[in-house]
């Protein structure tokens, strides 16, 4: 993307904080939508799981596919933090590829505690990547409930069952 940081060098100084405005308000919208792309995979892949799961056993693996939910639930927020550090580093708004990651993951988890900041002119996008963050963070945290619910519900089912076999072999004659 060199003839995009070209591209933003030509604009003029009092316009760059409407450009910032409108470059932060676009990655919102496609980092949003990347993320409701992959919540919907998780969930999906979540109660495909925990419908093989009935009718078994309750064993390790509910607690394992429940895990691997919660990770897969972080990878995607990690992702989106790499997204936008991608994108401020191809636009040279932060030179370097590791202060690019650092500086966006201060700002999408809203802790600011890193030294950095944009040109004056790009400031606006900080507390851009840090509404996404609020969002993708606020949704997360919805579907993570759903999932502690879920996986609740089938510890219960199993359980349930279990309780049922227990006492059909104990009511069964020697």
């Amino acid at each position: 993307m060199p003839h995009l940081s070209s591209l933003l060098q030509k604009i003029p100084d009092d316009y760059k904080p409407l450009a910032a405005v409108g470059i932060g308000a676009l990655f919102l919208v496609l980092i949003v939508l990347f993320h409701g792309a992959g919540l919907h995979t998780v969930m999906v892949s979540q109660d495909r799981w925990r419908q093989r799961l009935t009718g078994r056993r309750p064993h390790l693996s509910g607690a394992l596919v429940f895990g691997w939910g919660v990770f897969l639930m972080l990878a995607l927020q990690i992702v989106e933090v790499l997204i936008w550090s991608i994108v401020l580093n191809r636009l040279d708004l932060v030179k370097n590829v590791h202060d690019s990651i650092y500086f966006c993951a201060n700002a999408y988890t809203t802790l600011g505690m890193g030294k950095m900041e944009l040109e004056r002119p790009w400031r606006l996008i900080s507390p851009i990547i840090g509404i996404s963050g609020l969002f993708t963070f606020a949704w997360t945290t919805s579907a993570l409930v759903d999932v502690v619910a879920a996986h609740r519900q089938l510890v219960q089912q199993l359980e349930e069952q279990r309780n049922r076999r227990l006492k059909a072999s104990k009511s069964r004659p020697l």
